[in-house]
């Protein structure tokens, strides 16, 4: 089957990305869905239209975990990726539409930017921004931990015998 290859430039995205964990071949796997608008200007002098351009894109393992940990709402982006049509059964009818996978995803923000907009936002900070069926079966090693405490009040070290 071919794919038609789909790319968006300098889009926004239109709120949070969405996380979760489908049933793949091999196990779960993480998958996340976004909203991503690029604005395109067609014209000259006062005829010139500005036209809003919003796909929904599909993100899976890694690059969906790294999306819902990095990106928010306003967050700018370079996608590309593939479109296939689907076509389903609804009520007796034919359903059409298409889908948007994913296949690179380039954060155009710097650190600081995206870091003032999570402020600003007043954002969970990136373990709980996901789900809490993901945040520790994604990564146990990124789960939250408890407060630290002072080297002083923890367990000395066990010497090897």
């Amino acid at each position: 089957m071919a794919h038609v290859h789909v790319t968006q430039r300098h889009a926004h995205l239109a709120g949070a990305v969405k996380l979760d964990t489908v049933n793949g071949r091999e196990g779960p796997i993480a998958r996340a869905v976004l909203t991503a608008i690029s604005n395109n200007r067609r014209g000259t002098g006062d005829s010139r239209n500005e036209e809003a351009t919003a796909i929904q894109w599909t993100l899976w393992g890694a690059q969906a975990e790294n999306a819902a940990r990095y990106l928010g709402k306003g967050s700018h982006v370079n996608i590309i990726g593939r479109v296939r049509n689907h076509r389903y059964e609804k009520d007796g009818e034919t359903m059409h539409t298409m889908a948007f996978t994913a296949d690179e995803i380039d954060y155009l923000d710097s650190r600081a930017e995206a870091e003032a907009r999570r402020e600003r936002e007043g954002s969970p900070d990136e373990t709980e921004a996901r789900t809490p069926a993901t945040a520790a079966s994604a990564h146990p090693s990124r789960a939250p931990r408890a407060a630290h405490k002072p080297r002083s009040d923890r367990q000395p070290a066990q010497a090897a015998a």
